[in-house]
């Protein structure tokens, strides 16, 4: 029998995508008395409850009403007491979050900031595979920092606060669950619930008592860098999901280890419509409708604050243009006035900077409207001394500072930080060896084995006999790296090796082991060049690490121009070998032609660290049985198209190749009908898209600038700076609002575009590197460098200073400069990995709006002599 994805099927749990107040009000109930949220009506339409179609103001009134779960009168009794001897310098500390990067424990004596955070590429002595030892001892020397009363000041504990997204995610050894797209195919909150309690036991024994944690966006383009950050393109899973996260971290409300040293603060994030930005651009504009905003974006906050979570994040997107780090009428009006919500509302990485009139360093609009605690990793300390002349200004009023203070000291009170010892002495502290217990990852490999879902079974090829030959095949097979994904050991989840997962099982792993335990024989080959002829494949492939807007895609392709995946399949089919496909990725993607060449298909998502989970559901145990069934369910409805980007549940014309909630078990026929190869783009599509435009890198691309002391910065949003202040960026306008970035040199610095993955610009023709710039100011001395990089000591380079004196001043012109010229000065431009690269002195004032590959331009720079 064949199964072909019919009408019927593809309308299958189609509603429309607005969740109702009343089934939101019924959720929070059953969370807030420890029942599971019900699966949440959503056949009313939306009609009574969104404003005018023509208003994009928030009505507070018509969003959910919350109960707050904690009786606050004895607790506020303690804030209220420390806070009136306080003097406004203390106030200000305590609303200001440093990253351990950029603040010693030194400044925190001085500053007494409230809280520190690891961002996602910090670490003890700045290396990723820093011991956890040395974790704990720098949570200690900020602990001690922040008791320490010799220099005046009080004694209040600072929070540690760190990306803990998928498991202790950032510490070698710690146990790496699923990411959230894997979650959500299990539909199971009680799994959920544990793998918050896991992951609080972990976090706590490097010495961090708030995770960053969970993320509750609704997915609703699949380009978004961020999907698999998602549990699904469904409100009513993430819903349901929320709360039980959130109780696996924090405990129960009420409860006697609720925030206990085995439980850690949350913060649920990103408030509010990450997930529905258009175009799918990280950071964009989310321009839905309120009612919208409210049921699928905001459905897992309500669950959410409802279970006690003490924190919530604001998000980076704007709302129709207004940035939620300055939405009063959102974070204020809604999430504390109307949701009740008696937590504190941290900011993004710089988030308030983004907000016009603002920049990193200076913001009153951002605690005005509402939030409670600055995320400033490397500019706290110029943000604390604004922050201070804005409170004695009046700009912002006493008012709003003692809130603000008062909800960061209520969550220290909560926590009872101010009766514990330093973190290497609580419950957990220096516990490195549950740190990957054998219990803890046999919670996550159960997590990996609910989370798979089979696509295809052609003939019941599965499950495999462990009895057989086994060739396990394809880059993913034995890359801890890959089958982990972004925010694994660092930001991005790249260059790490194989020993920096001593408490891990590879998928190869995996299947080795159960395979010659039965008695069976199992080769690796990457390539799948085997040995001995195998009786079955089993193909490991899929989209390598990412993080944020470096895995923003144009469209759903997979690997467009690179074959190598598809090939190996069909080489090995060829071959007479069946083939199991197993799919690595952050999100569905159109692989109709690797469906079509597989024998059986399993969408694994990025399992983390217990790769033995896949083993157990696709071999039969020794008594010729199968171990575990599939249970996983699409949490995402996959793409019948590359072109099919906004693919969710309820849509008007919903058309997936497979539906949200498809997933085979062994009791189905599997087989597939053979699928249109037709992607409805063509594979060109976006190769030659502009490396920066708008004022922003391309898709997997990032801007960093680096200073004269070797520090560096991402350029996450229009105004940063590097470290040492040698190079800063602010935003310009060209062609629209804010298109260009105006570049200032104040000594020796670099500004680079970095490739997430090298671009074939062609080993020889006429193209050009082109860039569209504005020179406004040069060096006195010392000249400008322009640059390409090309992988590890291979680059090219070229003085440019003449050619930029020659052009107009202040005037936006588009330069050329022949990959040719690259080419003979030694760059390969079949991979290129650094389109850009400028090097300068002091004095430079250059604007960038546009780099690419074209034909020609209007000011070609000649090629020196060398």
């Amino acid at each position: 029998m064949s199964i072909q994805p019919t009408p019927a099927m593809r309308r299958r749990a189609a509603r429309p995508a607005g969740l109702r107040l009343f089934a939101l009000a019924a959720a929070i109930a059953l969370a807030g008395c420890g029942a599971e949220p019900a699966a949440l009506d959503t056949a009313a339409t939306d009609a009574q409850a969104q404003p005018a179609a023509d208003s994009n103001a928030v009505d507070p009134a018509q969003w959910p009403e919350v109960t707050w779960p904690f009786d606050d009168t004895e607790l506020d009794a303690k804030v209220d007491a420390l806070l009136a001897t306080l003097t406004v310098e203390e106030k200000v500390g305590q609303i200001i979050q440093g990253d351990i990067a950029d603040i010693t424990p030194e400044d925190l004596r001085k500053y007494r900031l409230g809280s520190i955070l690891a961002g996602g590429n910090s670490d003890p002595g700045g290396r990723y595979d820093a011991a956890p030892a040395e974790w704990l001892k720098l949570a200690d020397a900020f602990w001690e920092a922040s008791m320490d009363t010799a220099g005046g000041g009080k004694a209040i504990p600072v929070i540690f606060g760190i990306d803990a997204v998928h498991g202790q995610s950032n510490i070698v050894g710690a146990t790496l669950f699923p990411h959230n797209i894997g979650l959500g195919a299990t539909r199971n909150p009680d799994l959920m619930r544990e793998i918050g309690r896991v992951t609080a036991i972990e976090t706590r024994t490097t010495g961090m008592e708030w995770a960053f944690a969970p993320t509750v966006a609704v997915p609703q383009d699949d380009r978004w860098g961020r999907t698999y950050e998602g549990y699904s393109e469904s409100p009513e899973v993430v819903a349901q999901f929320a709360p039980a996260v959130v109780e696996g971290m924090q405990g129960k409300p009420g409860a006697a280890d609720f925030l206990d040293d085995h439980h850690v603060m949350v913060s649920v994030k990103h408030y509010l419509g990450d997930g529905g930005t258009v175009g799918g651009k990280d950071q964009g504009d989310t321009q839905v409708t309120n009612a919208q905003l409210r049921d699928v974006h905001g459905a897992g906050y309500p669950p959410a604050i409802a279970a006690g979570a003490q924190a919530v994040m604001a998000s980076f997107n704007s709302f129709h243009g207004e940035r939620l780090h300055g939405h009063r009428a959102l974070l204020t009006d809604v999430l504390k006035d109307r949701m009740n919500f008696g937590g504190l509302v941290v900011g993004d990485w710089n988030g308030h900077g983004q907000l016009p009139g603002c920049t990193t360093t200076d913001c009153a609009a951002t605690f005005n409207a509402g939030l409670d605690l600055a995320m400033a990793p490397d500019s706290w300390r110029g943000l604390y001394e604004s922050t201070l002349a804005h409170v004695k200004s009046g700009e912002i009023p006493m008012a709003r500072l003692d809130d603000a203070v008062r909800r960061v000291l209520r969550v220290k009170f909560r926590m009872g930080l101010f009766e514990k010892p330093r973190p290497s002495e609580r419950a957990l502290g220096g516990r490195f060896e549950l740190l990957g217990a054998p219990e803890h990852r046999e919670v996550a490999r159960r997590a990996v084995r609910e989370s798979l879902v089979l696509l295809k079974n052609q003939g019941r090829v599965l499950p495999l006999s462990p009895k057989q030959h086994v060739l396990v095949a394809g880059d993913g097979a034995d890359d801890l790296g890959k089958q982990s994904g972004g925010w694994t050991l660092n930001w991005q989840g790249t260059g790490t090796k194989r020993a920096d997962y001593p408490n891990a099982d590879s998928i190869w792993d995996g299947i080795r082991t159960q395979v010659e335990a039965a008695g069976g024989s199992a080769q690796l080959a990457v390539d799948g060049k085997y040995r001995q002829k195998p009786d079955v494949a089993i193909v490991v492939f899929g989209e390598d690490p990412y993080a944020e807007f470096l895995g923003d895609l144009p469209n759903l392709l997979y690997k467009p121009g690179n074959d190598a995946d598809l090939e190996l399949i069909k080489r090995l089919r060829a071959e007479g070998i069946p083939v199991v496909s197993v799919f690595l990725s952050g999100r569905p993607l159109w692989v109709n032609r690797e469906l079509n060449a597989s024998d059986a298909f399993v969408a694994a998502w990025l399992p983390g660290s217990e790769g033995a989970g896949i083993a157990d559901v696709l071999l039969r145990g020794a008594d010729g049985q199968p171990q575990h069934d599939f249970k996983g369910k699409l949490g995402f409805s996959w793409p019948r198209r590359a072109d099919q980007y906004v693919n969710n549940v309820g849509i008007d014309g919903y058309d997936p190749l497979f539906a949200f909630g498809f997933g085979l078990t062994y009791a189905d026929a599997g087989d597939l009908a053979p699928l249109p190869e037709d992607a409805g783009v063509s594979a060109d599509d976006g190769k030659n898209a502009p490396f920066f435009a708008r004022g922003v890198p391309g898709p997997g691309i990032r801007l960093v600038v680096t200073g004269a002391d070797g520090r560096g910065a991402d350029v996450l949003h229009p105004r940063v700076a590097t470290p040492d202040g040698t190079l800063t960026l602010a935003a310009v306008d060209y062609q629209t609002q804010e298109g260009a970035r105006l570049l200032t040199w104040t000594g020796e610095a670099t500004a680079e575009l970095l490739s997430h993955s090298p671009t074939d610009l062609g080993a020889e023709g006429e193209a050009v590197l082109t860039a569209t710039i504005r020179v406004d100011a040069l060096p006195a001395q010392g000249g400008v460098k322009l640059a390409v990089g090309c992988g590890k000591d291979c680059t090219a380079e070229l003085p440019v200073g003449d050619a930029l004196a020659a052009l107009p001043r202040g005037e936006w012109v588009r330069i050329g400069v022949p990959l040719d010229c690259l080419r003979a000065r030694g760059a390969d431009t079949t991979r290129i990995d650094r389109p850009l690269v400028v090097r300068a002195g002091a004095g430079l004032t250059l604007g960038l709006a546009e780099v690419g590959k074209g034909a020609q331009a209007e000011h070609m720079i000649a090629c020196p002599a060398q």
